[in-house]
């Protein structure tokens, strides 16, 4: 059920919210946190809403979405959408449209929703604050989710990200190469049990979910790490042999190769927002494994 309510307050929001969820049967739902989603154009609003609908079904909880309205428009507005039910996930999405001067304030729109006794967490689909802790929703989160891949410069955003680091942030591409990493550690596991000299971490020169690889390598071993633009594949080099884990840029299935061993394929498909918002969540207290990624990206040679 999808409901509009033009020129509202925040107390007929909460209201009707109430009512609905009578109406629809549902009296008392457990949820176990509340997802802000703070999103800057129309365009992205659908994609944002799904992906958090997506990710509540594992994670119920209240998802409420702040939307930038008519900034010029005489006078501040408030405009609202509900949506609960199968249009809604495992909770309830309450879509908030700022005019005027408060879309400066969505902090304090957002304030009345927020669930009591269940932490918060912000998510920036597009551009990000370039601190979020500092930023007027961030500071009411315990966690804060951004996403380089949708900015216009992906690779200065990344980097950005050790600058306004706060424990509790995250980034989507970060758990893009979850698999990649796990496949990668599993392989250094086998013997021979040698050193990583060297590595190469290539792909496009767009995707910084490959960025934070690269830094992740270059925390983790002595040797050189390098980023190049190229075929999708990561190498790492020791005394012995070379293993590359490599697949094509729209594939799903990667190939692992070691010298003088089989080549093994493995399934391996590029995550989308929901798979990954869905994996941020599971945790909210500070993933240091991301800060030390963060800082190794400095140690990296780009080529």
């Amino acid at each position: 059920m999808i409901v509009d309510l033009s020129d509202t307050t925040t107390n007929e929001i909460n209201k009707k919210i109430t009512g609905l969820r009578e109406e629809g049967g549902a009296l008392t739902l457990g949820r176990v946190l509340t997802l802000v989603v703070v999103v800057n154009a129309d365009d992205t609003l659908e994609d944002a809403v799904d992906a958090a609908t997506f990710a509540s079904r594992e994670h119920p909880c209240r998802v409420i979405v702040t939307v930038p309205g008519d900034r010029a428009g005489a006078g501040a507005r408030l405009d609202a959408q509900l949506r609960v039910g199968r249009d809604a996930g495992a909770g309830e999405v309450v879509i908030l449209r700022l005019h005027g001067e408060l879309a400066d304030h969505a902090d304090s729109v957002v304030l009345p929703f927020l669930l009591p006794d269940t932490p918060v967490v912000a998510w920036w689909p597009t551009t990000a604050p370039d601190v979020a802790a500092r930023d007027a929703i961030g500071k009411l989160a315990i966690r804060r989710i951004t996403d380089a891949t949708r900015t216009a410069q992906p690779l200065a955003a990344i980097k950005s990200r050790l600058h306004g680091y706060s424990p509790g942030d995250t980034d989507i591409s970060w758990s893009r190469i979850t698999y990649w990493r796990a496949l990668l550690a599993s392989a250094m596991d086998e013997p021979p049990h040698e050193p990583i000299e060297s590595a190469v971490v290539s792909g496009l020169a767009s995707e910084p979910a490959l960025d934070i690889l690269a830094g992740w390598l270059a925390s983790r071993i002595d040797g050189t790490v390098t980023r190049t633009v190229g075929t999708l594949k990561v190498e790492l080099h020791r005394a012995s042999e070379t293993v590359t884990l490599s697949r094509p840029q729209d594939g799903v299935t990667a190939t692992l190769s070691r010298t003088s061993r089989p080549v093994a394929l493995l399934p391996l498909a590029r995550r989308d927002v929901r798979e990954c918002l869905a994996e941020e969540l599971r945790r909210l207290d500070a993933d240091e494994i991301y800060h030390e990624a963060l800082a190794g990206i400095d140690k990296v040679t780009y080529r």
